[in-house]
C-alpha cells in the first residue's frame, strides 16, 4: 500500500485570494512535539531563523500530556546524547538537583517527571533559542513550485514561506499534502522479508463471549480467526490510548465522572471478562507507574486483555482529516472516561475491583486547563513516509551501522495489540503484540528525506521512512528527539547552502552533529 495525497498539493506557486505576504523563515517546523522542539531549537542554534506551528495549545506531544518517563529502562543509556540528553538534565536542574548548567556543571539527568514540568523546560529551551510558536495552527495546502514546497497555507487563512519545512507532527499531516509517499498498517512478510511482520496470531486464547445475545461481535471486537491470515500485511495501526495522570491524594484529585455518551454495553466484553475471572485486580487492567510527586503515569496494560487501549477505534485515524481526528480523539476520550466510570460503578464488577478504582481520581494540577485529560491522544504510529530509504527489520537487529548514520535508536522492538479477534462463543484473543529486545542501530539520514522528485526542501522525523517492524523501535521520544535535532541541524544547512535536503553534506552534518553531543556510532 503506497499513498500519494496529490488533491491538496499545488504545484505552481500562486497567492490565494485575499491574502496578504506569507511571513518567511528559514526554517518551518510544523508540530511542536518533542521532536519538534528538538528541531526548532537545533535549527536556531546553527544560526537560521525559525518558526514553530503547533497544532494544539501546548508544545511537548507526549512528553507534556502524560507520558512522563524517558523509556530508559528499555533503552541502551549510550543511546541517550544531544538535545534529547540535555532535556533530562534540564529537568534535573528544574527539580531542584545541585546543577548550574549554565556554569558548566554535569547536570544529573531524571528520567521521571510531572507533565507541566516538562512543558516548562521545552518552553525555556525554546525561548533561549528565541524560536517563535504558534499555537492552534493546522496545514490547509502546500504550495509548491514542481518539488519545492514555497509556501504553506493553514487553516485559519495565515501563510507561510521557508527555505526548508519538517514535518515534526505524530501524524505526519504536512508530509501528506506535499505529495510525498506514505503507507500506514503492516506490510506483509513476503514485502520486506521480514519475520516478525503481518498479521500476528500468537496470543493466548481468553475466556469470555466476543458476542452479544443477537450473536453480533461486541464492541472492541473487530473479526473473527476465520477471516485472518497469519502474515498478511493490512491497513490497521496499533492500538491507542491515553496517558492518564492519576493520584489518591484528597487534596490534589478530580473524580473521574460519568461521561454524557456513557453506555455500559460498551463495556460487555469487559463484563464477560471479569464475571470469568473475578478476582482480577485493576493492576491487570492498567499499567501503574511509578509515582512522583503523589502522581501516577497510567498507560494501556500490554499484556492485558482489556485496558484503555481502545481496540478499533485507531483503525481510521491515519489518513482521517482534522474534523476525522478531532472525533477520534473525543471517542477514546468517552472510551476511557466510560470504561474507568464502569470499573468504579458497574455492579456486574467485582465489588474488591471497584472499591479499588474509587480510590483514584484524575491529578487536579494537571492539565487543569482540558478537563484534566491529556491533549494528546498517544498516536503511537500513523502515516510512514516511503523514503529514499526505509528502514526494516534486519536494519535494527542485524546490519546495524549505516554510513550517513545521524543518531541512534536502541528501544525495543515493540508494538501494542492491534485488534481483538473472535475465536468461538466462549472464546476470544487479542492480535498484534511484539516484544522483542533492541539493539542499539544507527539512523540514517536518508530515511528522514523524501525522494527528491517528491520534495526537496522536507525533513520528517517521526513519521519517518520505517517498516512498520522497524518503526516499533524508533516510535518513542527520546529517539525522535534525536532524529528531531538531526533534522533540525539538516534543515539549517540546507537553508544556509541553497542545498535540497538530499544533497547536505551529511560529513558536514555529522561534524555538526557530534559538536552538538549526538551519539551517531553504535559500535
Amino acid at each position: 500500500m503506497i499513498r500519494v495525497v496529490f488533491g491538496v498539493v499545488i504545484s505552481v506557486l500562486f497567492a490565494c485570494p485575499g491574502e496578504g505576504a506569507a511571513e518567511g523563515f528559514d526554517v518551518v517546523v510544523y508540530g511542536g512535539t518533542p521532536s519538534g522542539v528538538a528541531a526548532a531549537v537545533a535549527a536556531a542554534r546553527e544560526g537560521g531563523s525559525v518558526l514553530l506551528l503547533e497544532q494544539k495549545r501546548h508544545v511537548g506531544g507526549l512528553n507534556t500530556s502524560g507520558l512522563v518517563n524517558s523509556e530508559g529502562n528499555h533503552m541502551t543509556g549510550r543511546t541517550f546524547g544531544g538535545i534529547s540528553l540535555e532535556f533530562y538534565k534540564r529537568l534535573g536542574r528544574a527539580y531542584g538537583s545541585n546543577v548550574d548548567l549554565i556554569q558548566g556543571v554535569e547536570a544529573k539527568a531524571v528520567h521521571r517527571w510531572e507533565s507541566h514540568k516538562a512543558e516548562e523546560v521545552f518552553n525555556e529551551m525554546l525561548k533561549e533559542a528565541k524560536v517563535p510558536v504558534r499555537f492552534d495552527r493546522r496545514v490547509q495546502l502546500v504550495e509548491k513550485q514542481g518539488a519545492h514546497i514555497r509556501r504553506i497555507v493553514m487553516v485559519d487563512g495565515s501563510a507561510i514561506t521557508g527555505k526548508v519545512f519538517i514535518d515534526a507532527t505524530y501524524e505526519g499531516d504536512l508530509m501528506a499534502r506535499a505529495g510525498v509517499s506514505y503507507t500506514f498498517g503492516r506490510e506483509g512478510i513476503e514485502k520486506y522479508g521480514e519475520p516478525l511482520a503481518g498479521i500476528r496470531l500468537a496470543g493466548k486464547p481468553i475466556t469470555g463471549s466476543p458476542y452479544d445475545e443477537d450473536g453480533k461481535l461486541l464492541p472492541g471486537v473487530s473479526t473473527t480467526i476465520d477471516q485472518l491470515k497469519p502474515g498478511a500485511g493490512d491497513d490497521k495501526v496499533m492500538t491507542y490510548n491515553f496517558r492518564l495522570c492519576f493520584t489518591k491524594r484528597k487534596d490534589n484529585m478530580v473524580a473521574i465522572t460519568r461521561p454524557e455518551s456513557y453506555n455500559p454495553k460498551r463495556y460487555l466484553l469487559l463484563a464477560n471478562y471479569l464475571a470469568a475471572h473475578p478476582k482480577t485486580r485493576l493492576r491487570n487492567l492498567l499499567e501503574i507507574h511509578i509515582p512522583i510527586n503523589g502522581k501516577y503515569e497510567i498507560n494501556n496494560q500490554h499484556d492485558a486483555t482489556i485496558s484503555i487501549g481502545h481496540f478499533g477505534g485507531q483503525f481510521d485515524y491515519p489518513d482521517a482529516d482534522y474534523a476525522g481526528q478531532d472525533q477520534i480523539w473525543q471517542d477514546h476520550k468517552d472510551y476511557t472516561q466510560g470504561l474507568l466510570y464502569f470499573l468504579g460503578h458497574d455492579p456486574s464488577v467485582p465489588e474488591a475491583l471497584r472499591k479499588e478504582m474509587l480510590q483514584w481520581g484524575l491529578a487536579k494540577d494537571e492539565f487543569a486547563d482540558n478537563d484534566h485529560w491529556p491533549y494528546y491522544l498517544y498516536v503511537r504510529e500513523a502515516r510512514r513516509m516511503i523514503g529514499r530509504y526505509v528502514m526494516i527489520q534486519k536494519d535494527v537487529q542485524d546490519n546495524r551501522s549505516k554510513p550517513d548514520t545521524i543518531g541512534l535508536g536502541s528501544h525495543a522492538i515493540d508494538s501494542h495489540h492491534v485488534q481483538r479477534v473472535a475465536l468461538s462463543e466462549t472464546e476470544f484473543t487479542n492480535e498484534g503484540r511484539l516484544w522483542i529486545p533492541g539493539k542499539v542501530y544507527e539512523i540514517p539520514y536518508r530515511c528522514l528525506t523524501p525522494k527528491a522528485e517528491q520534495c526537496d526542501n522536507l525533513l520528517v522525523p517521526v513519521c519517518a521512512s520505517f517498516s512498520h517492524v522497524a518503526f516499533c523501535t524508533l516510535r518513542v521520544e527520546p529517539t525522535w528527539m534525536t532524529t528531531g535535532q538531526s533534522a533540525g541541524t539538516a534543515a539549517a544547512l540546507a537553508a544556509q547552502t541553497g542545498k535540497a535536503v538530499q544533497d547536505v553534506n551529511v560529513k558536514e552534518l555529522q561534524g555538526c552533529l557530534r559538536a552538538a553531543g549526538q551519539i551517531l556510532d553504535c559500535q
